[in-house]
């Protein structure tokens, strides 16, 4: 056993050295190179095959080039063939809009011309298919893309000058409709200043005509003190016209009568001015006869039908009128006290450049002038209110709102929107009332709500 071991051991190995030898000699002839005594020798190319193998590749470069530039030029010619049709649906749309123009105002050749080259254009744009569909390009790219962009910018160019024209002419009739819209509005505004200033000279209350005492209701009230508002603000206005010819600082006037107040607008400081005609106009409207004859009135004259008489004899006459023929009656005595209340000595002289006016009311003998003309109509419609309001049952009454009260929609309205609108409102703040502009009425059950200037209280 010991000697045939070894003998077969070494057997094993030289065949394993054999076929380990056979396997690198395939791999190194596969690879050109052959193992020679352990020496590895390199099989380099003939002349012959490195000059085929030149040929080969050289070949294959120019097949390369020419695919590329047939590629190119395909592309190309399909590029110049969509701009081709890209351009003849713009020029389409512009025979399209030339068409919808010739037809308002109605154009009978502009119709027919845009409708010729709509057809055209469609036979063309056919044409282009049919070229794309049969990949027939017998044009140069170049000048084609060229010429379509020149086609397209044109179009362009037709449909932007069509629709400049259309809104010109949208422009002209829009301007028409203004300048027609503006008579019609002059007109009427022509027409409600001679209504205004025909029922202010009459002195007219044309739904009150034929009235009896006893079909008095609270709507009656509402029309005759919308009246009595509007007069009172014709006169305001007229005063401040005065002050701004007579030089007079409006703000510090604004600013004496209503102390503090900080107005949401320039134009609100009219209502410190209506605020204060107000307050002299109405004062002692709860009293008969606004206390003229202080507490000596007979219970005879303090009935509604007394009331209401005065009221029906008034409210048909001019004011001026009725002073003129009655320059002793109650109503003059109500229109020489107010007057001498509401219009200070400085103020008349600064306006009129004297007080003989002043002088003439005091004395009964009223003037003829606008100012005064104007303060007689307000006066009046203010007499005709608080008559009507001791001819109704029960009486109406007068009520006012103090400084600093929250904003009740029951028996407020704000002149001044922007109180409620204003981005400085926070929930530290809110508006409350800074003084009264109007004076409401309460007759019977129903409120007729004050109007009231709203400004920002701190609340704590």
């Amino acid at each position: 056993m010991e000697a045939v071991m070894p003998s077969a051991v070494t057997t094993s190995k030289s065949k394993w050295a054999r076929t380990f030898s056979k396997v690198l000699h395939r791999h190194a002839t596969a690879a050109g190179v052959v193992p020679d005594g352990g020496v590895h020798k390199v099989k380099l190319p003939t002349e012959t095959e490195e000059w085929n193998d030149c040929r080969t590749t050289k070949s294959l470069s120019q097949k390369f080039d020419r695919l590329h530039d047939e590629e190119l030029e395909t592309k190309v010619a399909l590029e110049a063939l969509v701009a081709k049709i890209f351009a003849t649906v713009s020029a389409i749309k512009a025979g399209y809009a030339q068409l919808q123009h010739a037809q308002s105002p109605y154009d009978a050749e502009g119709i027919q011309g845009a409708d010729q080259l709509i057809v055209s254009y469609l036979k063309k744009l056919s044409e282009l298919k049919q070229c794309f569909l049969k990949k027939q390009h017998d044009f140069s790219p170049e000048k084609a893309m060229a010429l379509a962009e020149i086609q397209e910018l044109k179009s362009l160019s037709t449909t932007f000058k069509i629709m400049g024209k259309k809104l010109e002419s949208q422009a002209r009739l829009k301007e028409s409709e203004i300048i027609f819209l503006r008579e019609k509005l002059d007109e009427s505004n022509k027409q409600n200043r001679l209504l205004e200033k025909r029922l202010n000279q009459s002195g007219q209350l044309v739904l009150l005509d034929n009235l009896h005492i006893s079909g008095l209701n609270p709507t009656h009230f509402v029309t005759v003190l919308r009246q009595t508002v509007k007069s009172i603000r014709s006169f305001v206005r007229l005063m401040i016209d005065e002050m701004k010819l007579a030089d007079w600082d409006i703000n510090a006037a604004a600013s004496s009568i209503e102390r503090g107040v900080v107005f949401w607008k320039e134009d609100d400081k009219c209502y410190a001015f209506e605020s204060f005609i107000c307050r002299e106009m109405f004062k002692a409207f709860h009293l008969p006869y606004f206390s003229l004859f202080g507490s000596s009135v007979p219970e005879g004259k303090k009935h509604p039908q007394v009331f209401f008489d005065r009221f029906t004899a008034l409210k048909s006459m001019k004011a001026r009128e009725y002073l003129a023929s009655k320059p002793k009656s109650t109503f003059a005595k109500f229109c020489r006290n107010k007057y001498l209340q509401v219009v200070h000595p400085k103020m008349e002289s600064s306006f009129f450049g004297n007080s003989s006016n002043r002088e003439m009311v005091g004395s009964y003998q009223f003037p003829d002038t606008t100012f005064f003309t104007s303060f007689a109509e307000m006066a009046k419609r203010v007499w005709l209110l608080h008559c009507l309001a001791f001819s109704l049952e029960p009486k109406a009454s007068i009520f006012q709102i103090s400084k600093g009260c929250r904003f009740s929609e029951v028996y407020m309205e704000s002149v001044a929107e922007e109180a409620f609108l204003s981005s400085e409102i926070t929930p530290e703040s809110e508006p409350r009332v800074a003084f009264n502009v109007v004076p409401g009425f309460m007759v019977g059950k129903t409120v007729i709500q004050c109007q009231v200037y709203l400004s920002q209280f701190k609340t704590r």
